[in-house]
C-alpha cells in the first residue's frame, strides 16, 4: 500500500508544529487553539491515510476483476468452459 506520503507527512508535520507551539504558549486561549489545530491536522492525516488505503484496495479489486474477466474470455475463446 502506498500512501501519498507528501500529504500525510505535511499533515503530521503541521500537527507536530501545533503541538510544539501549544507547549510553548503562555496564554491559555493560545494553548487551546494550538490543541484544536493539532487535532484537526491529525484528523486530516487519518482521512488521507484512509482515502489512500481505500484507493489501493479498490485498485487491487479492479485488477483481480480484470484477471477473472480475462480468464473467462480465454475459456470462451477456446470453446471450453473452465
Amino acid at each position: 500500500m502506498i500512501i501519498r506520503s507528501s500529504n500525510l507527512q505535511f499533515f503530521l508535520a503541521r500537527a507536530e508544529q501545533a503541538r510544539a507551539e501549544g507547549e510553548e504558549a503562555t496564554l491559555d486561549h493560545v494553548r487551546e487553539r494550538c490543541r484544536r489545530s493539532e487535532a484537526a491536522w491529525h484528523a486530516l492525516a487519518q482521512k488521507a491515510e484512509r482515502s489512500e488505503t481505500f484507493k489501493a484496495e479498490e485498485a487491487e479489486r479492479k485488477a483481480a476483476a480484470e484477471l477473472v474477466g480475462e480468464g473467462a474470455q480465454a475459456s470462451t475463446a477456446d470453446g471450453h468452459a473452465r
